[in-house]
């Protein structure tokens, strides 16, 4: 996984992260439920990119 794919996915999982945070503060759940589909996605992308690592090795 190149350096910079792996900080673009970790910045969209803070962002996620920080979106959950909000929303548990105000009380929004769609802003919390928001956050946690942005963590998800950059799980996923994350592991797609471990899959692909794997197979170049």
């Amino acid at each position: 996984m190149s350096l910079a794919d792996k900080a673009k996915n970790k910045a969209e999982e803070l962002a996620g992260k920080a979106k959950e945070a909000t929303g548990k503060a105000t009380d929004d759940r769609d802003l919390q439920n928001e956050g946690r589909g942005d963590q998800a996605k950059s799980n996923l992308k994350d592991a797609g990119e471990k899959v692909k690592d794997a197979f170049r090795d």
